[in-house]
């Protein structure tokens, strides 16, 4: 378990580096979206960022987005 200064060390680092958005998904499917993730060796955090990432960088190189 992390010790007070390490917990205020992760603090501090975080809300100097990253920013959080928080989404909301039907019940039943956070589950899914968790299992899938795993099952392809990510956290939901990583197949998040990388779902943005890959759609930002689609458009970029213009490659009309579904919906």
């Amino acid at each position: 378990m992390a010790t007070e200064a390490q917990l205020r060390a992760i603090k501090k680092w975080s809300a100097e580096k990253v920013d959080e958005i928080k989404i909301r998904v039907p019940k039943g499917q956070k589950a899914e979206i968790q299992a899938f993730a795993k099952a392809h060796g990510e956290t939901v955090n990583a197949f998040v960022n990388r779902l943005i990432r890959d759609a930002m960088t689609a458009e970029k190189n213009g490659t009309p987005r579904t919906k």
